[in-house]
């Protein structure tokens, strides 16, 4: 399975995304010694039997390769359901999901003191990119992708950024992001637009790891997942170099993916206290880039709603969508065919939540206590 994404079967895609760091080199994020617990609560209004959810529910599952979905809401599991040979017990690769991790890892590392603020420039933290397209771009335009910088996401073609970065040859002893994308030319002056790029939320990972002088699987680590109480370990997949690609690849449980939201609406608090500086989950998780949609944009890499909703989202249809006018966390697990949103994926997406939506707001405030 080491050859190019878009290539696999549909077997493949549903056992390698199950078995991504059995394929792939990867780190481990450790689990810590308690278990933030998951208490049941009430099952969800149309989702049993022939109910109109349960309906949607099984649509996703049948058409859509839905593997898992965790329901949370006030912190206790409302709905559960795996298929495609997943399970509670298993891990799913969560592909750019990842890069909400990485920005709050940003925030933790503000908060200790490691990075100054987001308007700092990225040369500081990697000096091997003065002279680039990188050089007098802030911190604040890699998390928000307005660098300015050429890039091409295109998951089909092998001639994309996206592909080259894993097979263009590297600069001797250099880390291998910072090797391609000191690189990419320059399109725009930075801030003037945004545009989805992958290789830079990877080179946020290289700033987060040499500002903290730790792996990013280690800080992930003490600071979200043993810190908050993860119930399983996680990897981290790496790179070519032997660091964890920042903007792609931790492979964890659909449940421990739903403490991590979870974990982000209680405002990123373990013990009393937030792991991130002051402000940062409000910045992160609201519009600070246009993206040409009217009803969403883009934060510190988390895709925002107008509703105040917010989303991490990976390819293939992975999910963890967070409502806090709901207090409601949803995370899915998938292995589409297609990378992106397809009109048919998005159409069942979309209709899957708003029969939770509606289940809950169905309810009398009290019910789900």
């Amino acid at each position: 399975l080491k050859r190019p994404l878009a290539t696999w079967s549909q077997a493949e895609r549903e056992f390698g995304f199950a078995n991504w760091d059995r394929i792939f080199p990867a780190r481990r994020i450790a689990r810590g010694q308690h278990v933030h617990p998951l208490p049941a609560g009430l099952a969800l209004p149309s989702f049993g039997d022939d109910g109109v959810g349960a309906l949607q529910l099984q649509r996703n599952i049948d058409a859509f390769k839905l593997a898992g979905i965790v329901v949370l809401q006030d912190g206790k599991l409302r709905l559960e359901r795996y298929a495609l040979g997943h399970s509670a017990s298993g891990r799913w690769v969560s592909f750019s999901v990842t890069k909400s991790l990485t920005s709050t890892l940003v925030g933790a590392a503000i908060k200790d003191g490691l990075i100054a603020n987001v308007d700092e420039l990225v040369t500081r933290y990697i000096p091997e990119l003065h002279g680039s397209a990188y050089d007098g771009v802030s911190l604040r335009q890699l998390l928000t992708m307005t660098s300015g910088a050429k890039w091409n996401e295109d998951y089909g073609s092998p001639s994309a950024d996206v592909a080259l970065f894993h097979t263009a040859p590297l600069d001797p002893g250099m880390d291998a992001t910072v090797s391609y994308m000191r690189g990419v030319k320059r399109d725009l002056a930075p801030g003037q637009k945004w545009l989805y790029n992958t290789g830079e939320t990877n080179l946020i990972g290289v700033v987060v790891a040499r500002a903290t002088k730790k792996d990013l699987a280690v800080y992930a680590s003490e600071k979200i997942w043993a810190n908050y109480g993860m119930e399983q370990d996680a990897s981290w997949m790496l790179d070519r170099t032997s660091r964890e690609h920042g903007g792609c690849c931790i492979q964890a449980s659909t449940r421990d993916l739903a403490r991590l939201g979870q974990f982000v609406l209680e405002g990123a608090r373990s013990d009393g206290r937030s792991i991130v500086a002051e402000g940062w989950l409000e910045a992160a998780t609201h519009k600070q880039a246009d993206i040409g949609d009217p009803v969403s944009a883009y934060g510190y890499q988390w895709w925002t709603k107008n509703d105040g909703s917010f989303n991490a989202l990976g390819i293939h249809g992975q999910h963890v969508h967070i409502d806090p006018a709901r207090r409601m966390v949803i995370v899915v697990n998938s292995a589409w065919p297609e990378a992106n949103f397809t009109k048919e994926s998005l159409a069942a997406r979309t209709a899957l939540f708003s029969a939770i939506r509606a289940a809950i707001d169905s309810e009398s405030p009290n019910n789900n206590k």
